[in-house]
C-alpha cells in the first residue's frame, strides 16, 4: 500500500526566556507558534471501517497534539529550571499563572525535540511521525524529521 504524509496545524501563544544567552533573549518574552505536524502511513483500506480512506482522522490528531503540546503551552512561560528566573518562576506560580520548568533551554530547536517526543508516544502503532516545523517568527523555524534521528 502506498504511504501517504498528512499535515496539520496548531497554532499557540508561548513565552520564554533563554538562561545564560547573549542576546535579547534572555529577556522573558512571548511568540505566536505555529506547529505543523506531519504524519506518514497508509489509508485505510477495509471498506468497513468508518475511517476508511484516512491514515489518520485529522480529528485523532488534532486531540494528541491538542493534549500532549497545546493545552499545556498554550499561554504558558516556558523557562529552564536553572535559570535565576526560577525565584519570579515560583511568584508567578502562585499567582496562578502557567508556568513551565523545563530540564532543557526551551529554544524553538530544543522545543521541536520534546514535542516529537510527547507526540510518538501517542500515536497508533501503524501511524509514523514524520516530521515537525515549529514557527517561532514569521522568518524562523525549526524543523525535526524522523529520518535524521
Amino acid at each position: 500500500m502506498k504511504k501517504i504524509r498528512i499535515t496539520k496545524k496548531f497554532t499557540f501563544e508561548t513565552g520564554h526566556a533563554l538562561y545564560g544567552y547573549d542576546g535579547k533573549c534572555k529577556n522573558v518574552h512571548g511568540h505566536s507558534y505555529k506547529l505543523f505536524v506531519t504524519v506518514i502511513g497508509s489509508p485505510i483500506t477495509d471498506k468497513n471501517h468508518v475511517k476508511f480512506g484516512m491514515v489518520i482522522d485529522f480529528g485523532d490528531l488534532k486531540k494528541i497534539v491538542s493534549e500532549e503540546i497545546i493545552s499545556v503551552y498554550d499561554h504558558a512561560t516556558v523557562l529552564n529550571k536553572n535559570t535565576p528566573h526560577a525565584e519570579l518562576a515560583e511568584v508567578l506560580k502562585e499567582q496562578g499563572h502557567n508556568i513551565i520548568l523545563v530540564d532543557f533551554q526551551p529554544t524553538s530547536e530544543m522545543l521541536v525535540i520534546n514535542f516529537a517526543e510527547k507526540i510518538q508516544k501517542r500515536l497508533p502503532q501503524n501511524i509514523q511521525l514524520h516530521s515537525l516545523k515549529l514557527q517561532e517568527t514569521e522568518s524562523s523555524y525549526a524543523e525535526w524529521f524522523a529520518e535524521d534521528n
